[in-house]
């Protein structure tokens, strides 16, 4: 029987694909974040749940990678893509042998979801962060049945994620490519439906009701767009009736929560797929630094991270419609700190979820994220109390 608290589970649903009876569910804690739960009548304590973990069975790397700044030659991809749309360039080569590609998309209510496409079209819906964690469904069964049937596969999501599909498989598949990402972090989904839900609301002059559909409302939703420059990332929202919300990542109220590590999860602030347990064969980021490091790809349209992590799958990044120029490691790590550290869990996190209940999304990150809100309403209780 499973055999984890839940504050150490990453949530990568390992343990719910390999369970034989299907007797473990997925429940959503206060938080909005899904921890499983056994069924204990048809648990047979076949202890495969426990075998699959991540968190429980981790493994240490010696080498470290080859790292590489990288740039796609197709200028429109990387303006659609997060940073410099290596990506796409990853998935459309897997598409032209035959393969299939496994990525993050929005469902019909901008849920975020883990699906699959064998088109260069269908991965469209895949570029692009998503910040907030995906819910991983069928996915793992699913590039089982294809690799066995001798497809190649793509399979990306964050490190725990990876980690978690490669213990669930149980053996190692030489058509399997796998691909992670520098993570932050993931945040919860109860949040980001918060946050869209009032932005609908308000947008609209809706009364709040339970059976919003949030996708009779939007028709898109980027979390990195580069209308003002990649470093200047905007979260925006195109609405159906034509207008289009879009700020700042540092003005707008959910990835301010975000980046200011509020919305993550439990286990995000002690992660155990870093660097020297990541288990992918590509790890993709933002080349933070760029800048300084690698002036003459400084364009501000976006230029990517590439850390190869097995070299037995260099032929698949070398390939690539793209320039690569090989980067220090110690450059790199200076100003891309969270490939090797868990960011801290803030002292506020909890009055953040507890209060989430309580206040509309705005109020609550001026309160908890705005130090000039939080000084003005400072000096306001302390005249009154004067």
């Amino acid at each position: 029987m499973l055999d984890l608290g839940n504050k150490n589970c990453c949530g990568c649903e390992a343990c719910r694909n390999i369970c034989p009876r299907h007797c473990i569910l997925l429940e959503e804690d206060e938080e909005g974040f899904l921890y499983p739960k056994v069924d204990i009548v048809n648990c047979i304590d076949c202890d495969l749940c426990n075998k699959v973990c991540p968190v429980l069975h981790s493994v240490k790397n010696i080498e470290e990678p080859l790292i590489y700044a990288a740039i796609n030659n197709n200028e429109a991809v990387r303006i659609q893509s997060s940073s410099g749309g290596i990506f796409t360039l990853l998935a459309e080569s897997i598409i032209d042998r035959g393969g299939v590609v496994f990525g993050v998309c929005f469902d019909e209510n901008w849920n975020v979801v883990h699906d699959y496409t064998e088109t260069k079209v269908g991965l469209g819906k895949f570029r692009g962060s998503k910040y907030v964690q995906s819910y991983i469904g069928n996915s793992f069964s699913q590039v089982k049945g294809f690799l066995d049937a001798g497809r190649e596969v793509l399979f990306s999501g964050t490190p725990c994620q990876v980690v978690g599909l490669k213990r669930y498989l149980r053996k190692s598949y030489s058509n399997l490519f796998t691909v992670d990402l520098v993570c932050h972090g993931v945040s919860s989904p109860k949040v980001w439906r918060k946050y869209l839900s009032e932005s609908v609301y308000r947008r609209f002059g809706l009364k709040k009701k339970d059976d919003l559909s949030i996708g009779n409302y939007i028709s898109s939703i980027s979390f990195r767009a580069k209308d003002e420059g990649w470093k200047r990332y905007h979260l925006k929202i195109e609405y159906k009736d034509g207008i289009i919300e879009s700020l700042p990542f540092y003005k707008n109220p959910y990835m301010s929560v975000f980046l200011h590590d509020l919305s993550l999860r439990p286990s995000c602030y002690t992660c155990s797929a870093k660097l020297h347990s990541v288990q992918s064969d590509i790890t993709l980021a933002d080349f933070w630094g760029v800048e300084k490091i690698c002036p003459e790809l400084d364009d501000d349209k976006g230029c990517g991270l590439v850390m190869l992590n097995n070299k037995e799958k260099a032929g698949l990044l070398y390939s690539l419609d793209c320039k690569l120029i090989q980067q220090s490691f110690t450059c790199v790590l200076k100003y891309n700190p969270s490939i090797l550290s868990s960011v801290k869990e803030p002292v506020n996190r909890k009055m953040f979820f507890y209060l989430i209940e309580k206040f509309d999304f705005i109020r609550l990150h001026d309160f908890l994220c705005n130090k000039a809100y939080i000084f003005r309403l400072i000096r306001l209780i302390f005249r009154k109390i004067l």
